[in-house]
């Protein structure tokens, strides 16, 4: 199968970012700590604002057609506009740079297919957040799962409400357009969550629906003004895994709050509550038959994890496995978000086509590749 892209310390994988935006200060932070990856570059639209980070970072602030195809980097990181998500990871993969998006994949299934294809073709590795999936929250409850401490697995909730983002974003126009919404925006932290623990889905059902055709901003400059909506709001689907379990996804923009966990897996003999799939860590807790609800020690997992673990993950992936967080992972869940929305729309139990591997367990540690210092 090869060595990893990176065998020691003093060999670290380069990392060029694309766009420095808002999302870019939490994989910057990362970085900072992992032994695994060092910052070499970054660029942006607004140049700058990539100088001012690269400033800040100690590193060389490029263009976009620059940073791609230099050589002293080995990874291109894709944190730009999701819109851009199959461009800027194009120009990569035709470079020979490994990639590494934030969700989602890309925009469309097509593009996320070629992007596939392309990485393919180039020999490198693609991966792809959510990393949330490696910290102690998801993997402690995916070894519970897997020890058998909740019998066969039977089915499993997920659940995410909020009343919208325009109370406190200045500008949420585009979470209510056309790949917008509350299963785009969030859905790939739970659908993530729901194969890392029950494995890949082969179909889906749902409804969905809008209950305003406008919203108002309620903060920053345009407060009061008027924002179409154009997607779906709510959405509820049933989620049938290979294995043979159910999950039910409810997904809103609509609803003002909710008690439910954010997950929660039952078995033949016990729950199993999962925390926030938006966090690394968190409470684990089990209930099992003829007993009470109990915390879990966490057994596995990246402890302190944060966004850009995954990136360090890939980095100690040997050539011909794929990184835990893959791009064939996010393939996967787009696929299924992307279905739910066309399950909905036609009334229709359907199809999903794309099958993955489960991605490998984390067992207990500190961070792929070791902390620097």
């Amino acid at each position: 199968m090869g060595q990893p892209l990176v065998n020691d310390s003093a060999d670290r994988l380069r990392i060029g970012i694309v766009g420095v935006g808002a999302i870019s200060g939490a994989y910057l932070r990362t970085f900072r700590r992992l032994d695994a990856v060092r910052l070499v570059a970054v660029a942006d639209l607004d140049r700058d604002r990539a100088r001012a980070v690269a400033g800040d970072e100690g590193v060389r602030a490029l263009s976009v057609d620059d940073l791609v195809t230099d050589p002293d980097v080995d990874l291109v990181l894709n944190l730009t506009i999701p819109a851009a998500h199959a461009e800027i990871g194009m120009r990569a993969l035709a470079a020979g740079k490994h990639l590494y998006g934030e969700k989602p994949l890309t925009a469309t299934m097509a593009q996320a297919r070629g992007l596939l294809d392309a990485a393919a073709d180039a020999g490198v590795h693609a991966g792809c957040a959510p990393d949330t999936v490696l910290g102690t929250g998801i993997q402690t409850s995916r070894r519970a799962i897997d020890d058998g401490l909740i019998g066969r697995p039977i089915a499993a909730t997920a659940t995410m409400v909020t009343p919208g983002h325009e109370r406190w974003h200045p500008n949420p126009d585009f979470y209510y357009q056309p790949g917008g919404g509350p299963v785009l925006d969030m859905g790939p932290y739970y659908v993530t969550a729901l194969v890392t623990l029950l494995g890949p889905v082969e179909s889906v059902m749902a409804s969905a629906s809008r209950t305003r055709v406008t919203r108002v901003i309620g903060s920053g400059p345009r407060a009061g003004s008027v924002v179409p909506v154009d997607v779906d709001t709510h959405v509820t689907g049933v989620l049938r895994h290979a294995s043979g379990a159910l999950s039910t996804l409810v997904m809103s923009f609509d609803a003002v709050a909710t008690r439910a966990s954010s997950i929660e897996v039952h078995g033949e003999s016990g729950s199993l509550a999962v925390p926030d799939p938006n966090g690394f860590d968190g409470d684990v807790r089990i209930h099992r038959l003829g007993g009470e609800w109990e915390t879990l020690p966490p057994s596995a997992g990246y402890r302190d994890a944060a966004r850009g673990f995954g990136v360090a993950d890939l980095a100690l992936t040997p050539p011909g496995a794929l990184p835990r967080a893959s791009a064939e992972l996010a393939f996967h869940v787009l696929e299924v978000m992307t279905s739910l929305h066309a399950a909905a729309d036609a009334g229709t139990t359907l199809p999903i086509l794309s099958a993955p591997a489960r991605p490998a367990p984390v067992p207990l540690g500190d961070a792929p590749g070791g902390l620097r210092g």
